[in-house]
């Protein structure tokens, strides 16, 4: 009986004690943060809803819609995580749903568009950006009576959109690297649609594939994104080219080298990239930096953590 008992404290302390669980996680259980944050990511956020909300607003294709007006409604729901509030009965641990309703209507009141779309995507961006604690939202944008020459009740545009998760592998051997690092991982944050949440530190390594040039110097950054993943793609090779880079010798000398290692779990292949990088897991030059931010992040091919994917390597 004794036994049990123990073992039930023992597990109350992993569970509820912040010093003890840094403690085991530093001496022994390495799997046991990534098996934690697969659980809370598994997690499904909690919802605020605001449903038929009604603006009049002037979007539409034809001039008389732009001038006159109409009536749109507007439904959104908002994921985000109502624990603190639930427990503290504090307004400020939550989203006002109030606020939201005014930050909707200001929206579509202020702006003009051709196409409900356009609409759409321009309120969930903006939610996204100034809303605090709103991790992923649903629109829906009803347009009663459409002038479509049919008698139809409303038409509507449904999207969901969220922040995902990005890994960058930064690299630079010409001009003055430590700046151009530096350079690239500010531009990132100033852009709308990005937050950069961690940056490594910067390593020097040596060449990879050609030799022959001087030794690199490495970082990997975390990165919450709104824009897809060839979006993003665009916008690291538009950094890229703002630094300086050009594309002559493959695996060559390069004043900047922004690549995507992973975007959320997901696993990709086109044309223009693949996701995860394909050559990741071969790099110490990636996994050494990425391994500081984020060491138990789980390739979602492999099945490995960027520790193990290091261990493997220094074999």
């Amino acid at each position: 009986m004794w036994k049990k008992s123990l073992q039930v404290l023992l597990l109350c302390v992993f569970f509820f004690n912040d010093t003890a669980t840094t403690e085991i996680y530093t001496l022994s259980l390495h799997d046991a943060p990534s098996d934690l944050e697969r659980v809370w990511n598994e997690m499904k956020p909690d919802k605020i809803k605001i449903e038929d909300l009604e603006v009049f607003a002037n979007h539409g294709v034809f001039p008389e819609e732009n001038v006159l007006g109409q009536k749109f409604v507007v439904s959104a729901v908002m994921y985000t995580d109502t624990r603190r509030a639930g427990l503290t009965d504090e307004l400020t641990a939550s989203i006002h749903y109030g606020e939201a309703s005014v930050f909707i209507t200001e929206y579509l009141k202020s702006h003009t568009f051709k196409l409900l779309e356009k609409v759409a995507e321009g309120l969930a961006e903006e939610m996204l950006v100034r809303i605090a604690g709103l991790q992923k939202v649903q629109i829906e944008i009803k347009k009663p009576w459409a002038p479509v020459g049919l008698p139809l009740k409303t038409v509507s545009v449904e999207i969901e959109r969220e922040w995902h998760t990005a890994y960058i592998a930064l690299g630079s051997n010409m001009g003055d690297s430590r700046s151009i690092l530096e350079a690239a991982v500010q531009a990132l944050d100033e852009m709308k649609n990005t937050k950069v949440e961690k940056v490594s530190t910067f390593i020097t390594t040596p060449p990879y594939g050609v030799t022959d040039q001087p030794d690199f110097l490495n970082g990997c950054l975390k990165l919450s994104t709104l824009l897809y993943p060839e979006e993003l793609l665009k916008e690291l090779n538009r950094i890229e080219k703002e630094a300086g880079r050009e594309r002559i010798i493959h695996w060559g000398p390069r004043t900047l080298d922004l690549d995507i290692i992973f975007y959320d779990d997901l696993v990709a292949e086109t044309d223009a990239l693949c996701i995860p990088h394909v050559e990741m897991h071969k790099r110490a030059f990636v996994l050494e930096p990425l391994h500081e931010i984020a060491p138990y992040k789980r390739h979602p091919v492999y099945g490995k953590t960027v520790r193990e994917m290091l261990e493997d390597l220094r074999k």
